[in-house]
């Protein structure tokens, strides 16, 4: 695919500083820019590639000044950042168009329907009374249990897993080795020491626009809904478990933890390795660092937590600048032991 600078200032609602006419037919790294190619610039470290980079073009901010003559070609947009990114989704989203019926072999169960434009990858299964919406992308070897539902424009990779009674909104991407829908992890203790299994009976349900990485999985509500909001985007290898609501906007990094029926807020982010314990409730706009230990809830919007267990951050900074130094405070107290 080939593109002219004009046509991509378009899109970005961007200006170019060059000839317009120029035409790229790729995406580059700054440092990797090749003729034909088109970089960004968006952090200050990288800037001095802009003088050495072959590209045919870099976005750049709308404010942004070159210190030095360079070859390449600008186009200068609001946040070179969200333009670049901009570009990409552009481009994603032509590549996806070029996938269009159904590859063979492939399963349809009885009364599902498959919207107009949509994909289905060889060794496919869709259960049955499932609905799926136009554009529907089913990539190979995935599995669509019963009664799914999935809105216009959804990505569904291969080999991801999405198991009956699924809800999923417009425009969301689940990643290769994802599971929707199992059970929660539900054992009622016995008197013998032995674990009941306790029916899960409930579903999960993906508001529009919300991504999952690969190999995480959000597990079925033991009854209701296991929620995630929309635009809420889930890294690779993260757990969310049974009747847990995840709100809008927020991000959940790599390994992180969320135990069943707590509650996330809108806007929040959940670093990796992070770990929360069931039935609490966290405040919107909380930042909870990495390997940090949630074991309350959090109640007061816009924290940043870190530690293990959680606390202030200020809080920890400040134990923390001690503790490094206990080694050096025990030998000054045993010195001064001596001494009486």
């Amino acid at each position: 695919m080939e593109f002219s600078l004009e046509q991509i200032a378009g899109i970005l609602g961007g200006t170019v500083d060059g000839d317009p006419t120029q035409k790229v037919n790729r995406l580059d790294k700054i440092q990797e820019g090749q003729p034909g190619g088109i970089a960004f610039l968006a952090n200050d470290k990288y800037e001095a590639y802009l003088y050495e980079t072959a590209a045919t073009a870099v976005i750049v901010s709308e404010n942004f000044v070159a210190s030095k003559p360079h070859t390449a070609t600008l186009i200068r947009v609001k946040d070179a950042y969200t333009g670049f990114t901009t570009l990409l989704e552009a481009y994603n989203q032509v590549s996806r168009g070029t996938l269009v019926g159904v590859e063979e072999p492939s399963y349809l169960g009885e009364n599902s329907l498959v919207g107009e434009g949509a994909y289905r990858g060889a060794f496919s299964y869709i259960g049955k009374d499932c609905v799926l919406g136009e554009g529907v992308k089913i990539h190979a070897h995935s599995f669509i249990g019963d009664r799914v539902k999935i809105g216009d424009g959804t990505v569904i990779h291969a080999g991801a897993k999405i198991c009956s009674d699924t809800q999923i909104g417009k425009q969301c991407v689940i990643h290769s080795g994802a599971v929707l829908g199992a059970d929660g992890f539900g054992f009622a203790p016995q008197s013998d020491g032995s674990y009941k299994t306790i029916p899960q009976i409930g579903n999960v349900v993906l508001e529009d626009q919300v991504s999952i990485g690969a190999n995480s999985t959000v597990d079925r509500a033991t009854m209701g809904s296991t929620l995630l909001c929309k635009g809420v985007k889930i890294d690779n290898q993260v757990h969310i478990a049974h009747n847990v609501v995840v709100g809008a906007h927020t991000a959940i990094a790599a390994q992180a933890g969320i135990a069943g029926s707590t509650t996330i807020g809108a806007y929040c982010i959940i670093a990796g390795k992070a770990s929360i314990v069931g039935h609490l409730k966290i405040a919107d706009h909380t930042t909870i660092g990495g390997n940090t230990g949630v074991i309350k809830s959090i109640k007061k919007s816009g924290q940043t937590l870190f530690g293990f267990l959680a606390m202030d951050l200020n809080h920890f900074l400040r134990s923390y600048s001690i503790f490094k130094n206990l080694d050096d405070l025990q030998k000054r107290i045993r010195q001064l032991e001596k001494k009486r």
